[in-house]
């Protein structure tokens, strides 16, 4: 079969897939490989690229029917499944400075416990790329530990919440026109519990404190961000009192996933350039994939990636079939611990590879060394993922997870 957009086609493949999943590969890959000659313009202007460019990528994804994959078909989404997604945003984490976000994702769990009113004004909206969404959860004291959370809803007697508290790393801010917003109760029959929240960035009370400088080079900024004294109708609160924990927890298994995903596309761009460089390199009379020392980075870095395929693969898999949600925890923190940390050796092999032009930031490895150090950090660290995992294999030992 010849590829999609008139490219190559796509290799064989040692995992079995069907032919719609063959189409959805080879286009995600077209379209990312339309991307990667712009990643050199961004890296050197902030991660961001001209309007225009921007705009035109936009409409491929559209035309492409990459928008919203992760949205059910009767609401205009993609409706891919949870495999299909893993094979797009692997080929999304082959383009650096977060080129390949351009396929956004909205809040796939929102849907189910939207309300009419919620569906209107930001869900289909989201669906049809008209809005942006991103989400207000860390702080300064509590990451990895959602629960330390300060911030506050307040219900007043008039059907309104007032919303107070401080958060970091609000990812897409800048590109957004909503925020969830995660809180405990101030008081009232669920006090300390959580709750989540849908708010218009217009709202009165919401500012940016600051917006801090991190190691890679992307157009979506993380500020810090104060909420003060915000007033919410009763109806932006999302679901019940009491959920918001639920919500975060989906959240966090489809982002560890596809974490692992772009992982693996990352690490698969980084063997592929490092290995045509080594092939073409000379030392010494020969070309440097002659020697040992760089046949053995490049075959543990292929082993590794095969490996880390295979098992986010399988994850996505188990997923379609309705596996246990507590296994599908486990199995996703397995996914994106092996995959993230596979990546960052990859990409230390890679940069090594690449002897000092690795150190420049119009190489490559260059960018994904920094850019694949966060991806052991959000949506919940490695150290994180291990305690999940090893506390998932205590209540439900070896079998249960693994098979």
């Amino acid at each position: 079969m010849s590829g999609a957009l008139g490219g190559p086609a796509m290799p064989e493949s040692t995992h079995p897939l069907s032919e719609a999943d063959r189409e959805i590969q080879a286009a995600a890959r077209a379209l990312v490989d339309e991307l990667i000659p712009q990643e050199v313009e961004a890296e050197l202007h902030g991660g961001e690229l001209p309007a225009e460019v921007l705009q035109r990528h936009r409409r491929r994804v559209a035309e492409l029917g990459f928008e919203a994959i992760n949205m059910p078909k009767e609401l205009g989404g993609g409706g891919f499944s949870a495999f299909q997604q893993v094979l797009v945003q692997e080929q999304v984490g082959r383009a650096t400075n977060a080129l390949g976000w351009v396929v956004h994702t909205p809040a796939s769990w929102l849907p189910q416990v939207a309300s009419d009113e919620q569906l209107r004004r930001w869900v289909l909206p989201t669906i049809r790329g008209e809005r942006r969404e991103c989400y207000a959860i860390t702080e300064e004291g509590a990451g990895s530990d959602v629960d330390a959370i300060q911030a506050t809803a307040a219900a007043g007697g008039d059907g309104h919440y007032l919303l107070n508290g401080v958060k970091w790393h609000v990812t897409s801010f800048n590109h957004a026109d909503h925020v969830f917003f995660q809180a405990k109760l101030a008081a009232g029959a669920n006090a300390g519990a959580h709750a989540m929240f849908v708010v218009d960035l217009d709202a009165p009370g919401i500012r940016v404190v600051r917006t801090p400088a991190y190691s890679h080079s992307f157009p979506y900024h993380h500020p810090v961000v104060a909420f003060e004294d915000v007033r919410v109708p009763a109806g932006q609160l999302v679901g019940e009192e009491g959920d918001g924990m639920r919500f975060a927890y989906e959240w966090f298994r489809y982002e560890r996933l596809m974490i692992a995903a772009r992982s693996l596309g990352a690490a698969e761009r980084l063997i592929e350039e490092a290995t045509a460089f080594a092939s073409q390199r000379r030392a010494y009379g020969r070309p440097i994939l002659d020697y040992q020392a760089i046949q053995f980075m490049l075959a543990d870095s292929l082993t590794e990636l095969w490996a880390a395929r295979l098992m986010t693969y399988r994850t996505a898999h188990g997923i379609d079939e309705g596996l246990d949600v507590k296994v599908q925890h486990a199995q996703c923190s397995m996914a994106k611990l092996y995959a993230s940390e596979m990546a960052g050796r990859v990409a230390d092999r890679a940069v090594q590879v690449f002897g000092g032009r690795g150190y420049m930031r119009e190489n490559v490895a260059e960018r994904f060394y920094r850019e694949l150090r966060v991806d052991r950090i959000w949506e919940g660290t490695s150290e994180i993922q291990r305690t999940i995992i090893a506390d998932q294999l205590a209540k439900r030992g070896v079998r249960r997870l693994i098979g």
